[in-house]
């Protein structure tokens, strides 16, 4: 059996990290730190230009029309760099939640996705805050039994500061009389499916996060000298590194399994979700405790570009559902009657036997 990526998603996935790398420096993030909305028009363009605001558009609305796990190794590139731009939230929440709607909504507002003139947020009640609900063209939001389909002028939006400057979180409340698009069964489904994706996204970046994190403390810690010795050739710094490294590659397999069951809709999905975004927060997190503990006092000052990573890994952890939430759904799945578990069930209930390859 071979669950490698295919040879054309390895090189997509080469293509981006170089353009990403060199267009998203931390310079140019702390540039938007300043500005009035923390968006770079000009790099949305470029993405625009690329592909990537269309890969999960379907081909008929001028899209890609690719899947979920076309692009996880793309939201990994993403977080290498820390990309502010709502890339991996418009090409894993909002695209594939306008194709699973349908109708209208979809054939008005996907070509504009596509094209990158168009930009649709989506919210959850369980999140509580809206990540750039400020530059939104179209809000779809989840409140309680209902989905909502709001333009900017029906929301009022209230600004709340996030650990991570990049990110730009409203409150947002909209009048009672605004009527959903969806309630009951269908409007239960497309939160399920929402929250998967959200998750799967912060997952993926977090393994970009912690490589770029781990990186960064290797360099530095080749740089820096006592005893007249790079801190680097201690036992204690490799130590460090070492186990970051262990989880960070424990971790990829999960996402990418749980980036396979999303695109084929598998019933496990949800557990194979909470578990990828487990296993890639937790990684990530351990490589900000200990980058930090490598560049010692200097790493928790602003000056370092290593915060920069470490905040958004943060706020990721929190996002689409907390430590404690995604291990209660892992719990209440397993514990379940008549759960399948074990190595031999991995991709046994949606895939037909000689059908294994992801790809």
């Amino acid at each position: 059996m071979d669950f490698t990526f295919t040879q054309d998603q390895l090189l997509f996935q080469s293509s981006v990290r170089d353009f990403l790398t060199a267009e998203v420096t931390p310079e140019r993030i702390r540039a938007g730190w300043d500005t009035a909305s923390g968006r770079d028009p000009g790099l949305w363009h470029q993405l625009a230009e690329l592909g990537l605001t269309g890969i999960t558009v379907p081909e008929e609305f001028g899209g890609l029309g690719m899947s979920e796990l076309d692009f996880v190794l793309l939201a990994q590139e993403c977080g290498y760099v820390a990309l502010p731009e709502p890339l991996v939230h418009t090409a894993l929440v909002a695209a594939p939640l306008l194709r699973q709607i349908g109708g209208e909504l979809a054939g008005s507002w996907l070509p504009g996705i596509a094209a990158g003139e168009a930009k649709v947020v989506v919210g959850l009640q369980q999140n509580l805050l809206v990540e750039d609900a400020h530059i939104a063209d179209l809000l779809l939001l989840q409140r309680e039994e209902g989905w909502y389909a709001l333009a900017p002028g029906q929301v009022e939006l209230r600004h709340n500061e996030s650990v991570d400057p990049s990110r730009r979180l409203y409150a947002v409340e909209f009048a009672g009389g605004a009527q959903p698009f969806a309630t009951g069964d269908k409007a239960a489904e497309l939160t399920a499916a929402t929250l998967d994706r959200g998750a799967l996204g912060c997952a993926a970046q977090a393994l970009g996060l912690a490589q770029r994190m781990v990186e960064m403390a290797v360099a530095y810690s080749g740089d820096r000298r006592q005893f007249g010795k790079p801190i680097g050739s201690f036992q204690a710094v490799k130590h460090l590194m070492a186990n970051v490294a262990v989880r960070l590659e424990y971790a990829k397999a999960p996402v990418h399994r749980a980036a396979y069951s999303v695109a084929n809709g598998e019933p496990v999905a949800a557990r194979a979700v909470s578990h990828a975004k487990l296993m890639a927060c937790e990684a990530a997190n351990l490589a900000a405790k200990n980058s930090i503990q490598v560049h010692g006092a200097m790493g928790y000052t602003w000056e370092v570009d290593l915060h920069i990573f470490m905040k958004k890994a943060w706020a990721l952890a929190n996002a689409w559902g907390d430590t404690a939430f995604h291990k209660a759904r892992i719990a209440a799945d397993i514990f379940a009657d008549g759960t399948a578990l074990g190595a031999g069930t991995t991709f046994a209930p949606a895939v037909p036997d000689g059908e294994l390859n992801p790809n």
